[in-house]
């Protein structure tokens, strides 16, 4: 007889707790919920707030620390094919930073981000993450009112499990995911934070 494979592992973003976790950790943060009001606000195509806002707020939950997200780039993303002159994201940019200046706004629009990777054009902000070089860092929240969604093309797990992954096997792209952990210090900020990479050489 054939043996049943094992059931697959349940994948936190696709599960009520694992986007509630996080939007929680939001509503309790003043700055960063304001901050994503104020993208909203803008009313940009697919805007949201993505990046570091997220994983150094779940990291530092995880280790028992403060957050601050002041400290660190506010990563804007939105997808505007027909806007996609860099001067259109500094002028959002200089528009949050005149409501909030303590803010370190990076606005990007994702429409043109492929040229700077070397990739096709990413047909939507979702679908750009996926090039991003890590997949804990491939979370994006977005704010409708008093609602909040995730934007989390890999799922929850390697977040929530303190893993670095890359999101590519492709060599050029290992060793940018490579090049950031050196070059951004997490381990040393987030000591239970383990590095995965099958492909990486022996």
């Amino acid at each position: 007889m054939t043996e049943a494979p094992p059931p697959a592992r349940p994948d936190p973003a696709r599960t009520v707790t694992g986007a509630d976790r996080i939007i929680t950790l939001l509503r309790q943060d003043p700055t960063r919920w304001q901050a994503l009001r104020l993208v909203a606000a803008l009313d940009l195509p697919q805007g949201c707030i993505g990046a570091g806002f997220l994983r150094n707020l779940v990291w530092d939950h995880l280790h028992g620390r403060p957050s601050d997200c002041r400290d660190a780039d506010i990563d804007v993303l939105f997808h505007a094919p027909d806007n996609a002159d860099p001067a259109y994201d500094a002028g959002i940019a200089a528009k949050l930073r005149a409501r909030a200046p303590d803010l370190r706004w990076s606005v990007r629009n994702q429409a043109r981000m492929h040229l700077r990777n070397g990739d096709a054009p990413y047909p939507s902000v979702e679908d750009a993450m996926r090039f991003w070089p890590e997949t804990a860092t491939a979370v994006a929240a977005r704010r409708s009112g008093d609602a909040c969604a995730l934007i989390a093309p890999f799922g929850l797990a390697d977040l929530y499990g303190l893993i670095l992954h890359p999101t590519s096997v492709a060599p050029r792209k290992r060793a940018v995911f490579h090049a950031r952990i050196e070059a951004k210090g997490w381990r040393a900020r987030w000591p239970r934070v383990r590095v995965v990479d099958a492909h990486a050489p022996e």
